[in-house]
């Protein structure tokens, strides 16, 4: 725009320097008028070169805000899709972060199950893994209710998942006892003989024979189940099983 003003200052300059030579052509001597005119014209073709450099010099400026009006768009375009990239990439961190948290909370869990804990039975202390707890005490559940047939299933189930479980002499009491409520006498007798062969100092010892004496007089084996009491009074003198097995000799008598 400066440089317009200057080209319309120069030729206006120009202008008026041919009018005034024109004006005054009588006053000067011929030669010195076609040295004014050589001049005039010199500066004439000076400035049509000028011109010329300038308009292209402003056609190549036009062109370089024309590109750097394209570059900044670009770029503008680019920020654009990088703060999309941006935000995709936070959002997949934050559910990465949030799925990898969930499975350290699940690795933790399952550790905190395997983890064994101590358990208290008839005043006996061992330890136990969590999983072995919940079906032993699963099957004494079933005991408690009643279900004398789905605490047999229970507890042979139990005792073929932990062969060496610390519950397994007091698996063989419950699974006993339930045989003897099911009638089913001889394998009543053979898990309360296991039962006394494992641990004859067990608390549950003397009630184990008693159950085996019970089962002795339900099969109408009266001399068995003398032998069994007999055997309580012997090995057990000082318990209820005892106190139980005085009376029923009593009786029989």
């Amino acid at each position: 725009m400066i440089k317009t003003k200057i080209y319309i200052a120069l030729f206006i300059s120009l202008a008026a320097l041919i009018s005034a030579v024109n004006a005054q052509a009588g006053i000067f001597e011929d030669e010195e008028a076609r040295r004014a005119i050589l001049e005039i014209r010199q500066r004439l073709d000076e400035f049509k070169v000028f011109q010329q450099k300038s308009e292209a010099e402003d056609e190549r400026i036009k062109r370089s805000m024309v590109e750097e009006a394209n570059t900044i768009e670009g770029l503008r375009a680019e920020i654009a899709t990088l703060r999309g990239e941006k935000d995709s990439l936070a959002k997949d961190l934050s559910d990465a972060q949030r799925k990898l948290k969930d499975m350290a909370q699940s690795v933790e869990a399952r550790f905190v199950s395997l983890e064994p804990i101590q358990v208290n039975v008839d005043g006996i202390d061992f330890m136990v893994s969590q999983s072995e707890k919940k079906e032993y005490d699963a099957a004494v559940e079933q005991f408690k209710k009643g279900d004398f047939v789905a605490t047999t299933t229970a507890f042979n189930d139990f005792l073929r998942h932990y062969p060496q479980s610390g519950y397994r002499v007091i698996s063989l009491f419950w699974l006993g006892n339930a045989q003897y409520a099911t009638r089913e006498y001889r394998d009543a007798i053979g898990n309360l003989r296991l039962l006394l062969s494992i641990d004859p100092k067990h608390p549950r010892a003397a009630e184990a024979l008693l159950t085996i004496s019970n089962c002795q007089l339900d099969m109408k084996d009266t001399k068995a189940a003398k032998r069994t009491w007999d055997d309580i009074l012997k090995t057990y003198p000082d318990t209820e099983a005892a106190a139980a097995a005085k009376e029923r000799i009593a009786r029989i008598k």
